[in-house]
């Protein structure tokens, strides 16, 4: 039985440093195979999570947004008029007619988002839509294993999106017992993406921007962050108490599903929780603190760019003790 790791089971050693500067190093990383981004943190594709707004900041940033696919088609048609060339959409394995439509009219690309990517339809899917429109980029997941991202990659994926059941909001692992830790899932994708030269996104798990550089260090290009964008004052999250409280919910979840369906589908459970946390920040304020961690990040791993941190990472194992160890003490 082979051992895996959560980020709290793990930790980077440091490396030597010749960099004099924390914002000398590049946040630069490839998005797809084919898209580079001034980033490396990626907006989930959530209902509570991206907006408007957030895609103005993101995109003023260097990076793309990616809008969720429960959305209502000429509400889809017309985020792709407003923000043409610079946008991703995302869509299920139904209604490819729709998905076409909207790559006609100028989405930068697809991303293809179900709960297990790893299956016969979604390889049919994203070859059917790579014949149909090549020069469409195409994210698919979610997927945690190398065949998985081997096969979604040989299908015709540019991009693909790693993390079964490590969400915030997400139950799936606690319902099916299924999904491998995320530190894990990463480091033993990364293996075949990197390989197969297709950018890896690591979705799930994410709660500072410790997690996001142990992410990136294992293999990731970028890191698809959920619930703390959710928590910022541009999200797409509902508000209440004056706009000091957000909903964060998980798209499986019973409150989500009675949204979008009118309640629960026949003979399915739920796989995720909604709950309303503070606002902590604007977007802005947000990535800058990630940007910040990040950079100093680098300088300890000896980096100038995510590619060096990536070379030159040395993992070792550590128990609870070591976080308890870590954290802040006033007594």
């Amino acid at each position: 039985m082979k051992k895996s790791y959560t980020f709290d089971d793990v930790a980077l050693v440091p490396q030597f440093n010749n960099i004099p500067s924390r914002i000398e190093p590049s946040l630069e990383t490839w998005l797809t195979k084919n898209l580079k981004v001034h980033m490396p943190i990626v907006c989930a594709n959530m209902d509570t999570t991206i907006s408007p707004e957030l895609a103005e900041i993101l995109l003023a940033e260097g990076s793309f947004p990616i809008f969720h696919r429960f959305t209502p088609f000429e509400d889809q048609l017309a985020w792709v008029k407003k923000y043409k060339e610079k946008t991703f959409i995302s869509c299920g394995l139904q209604k490819i007619d729709e998905t076409k439509k909207l790559l006609d009219a100028g989405a930068l690309g697809v991303c293809i988002d179900i709960a297990h990517g790893h299956s016969d339809r979604m390889l049919k899917f994203i070859h059917e839509l790579k014949t149909s429109h090549p020069n469409k980029d195409i994210i698919a997941g979610n997927v945690c294993t190398p065949i998985a991202c081997h096969d979604l990659i040989l299908a015709g994926a540019d991009a693909v999106k790693v993390g079964i059941g490590p969400g915030a909001a997400c139950t799936t692992r606690m319902v099916t017992g299924f999904g491998v830790p995320q530190f894990t899932a990463i480091e033993s994708c990364a293996k075949i993406t990197q390989r197969l030269r297709v950018p890896l996104i690591a979705d799930g798990g994410i709660r500072n921007s410790r997690d996001v550089v142990l992410a990136l260090a294992a293999g990731a290009s970028t890191v698809m962050i959920g619930k703390l964008f959710a928590l910022t004052k541009e999200s797409a999250a509902p508000k209440r108490n004056n706009g000091l409280e957000a909903k964060f919910r998980g798209q499986a979840s019973e409150d989500f599903q009675t949204c979008f369906y009118g309640g629960l589908k026949p003979k399915t459970v739920a796989e995720g929780v909604d709950f309303w946390a503070p606002v902590t920040s604007t977007a802005k304020e947000f990535l800058e603190s990630l940007y910040g961690g990040l950079r100093s990040a680098l300088t300890y791993g000896g980096a100038r760019s995510i590619k060096e941190l990536q070379r030159k990472a040395e993992f070792t194992e550590v128990t609870a003790s070591y976080i308890m160890e870590s954290k802040p003490r006033s007594s």
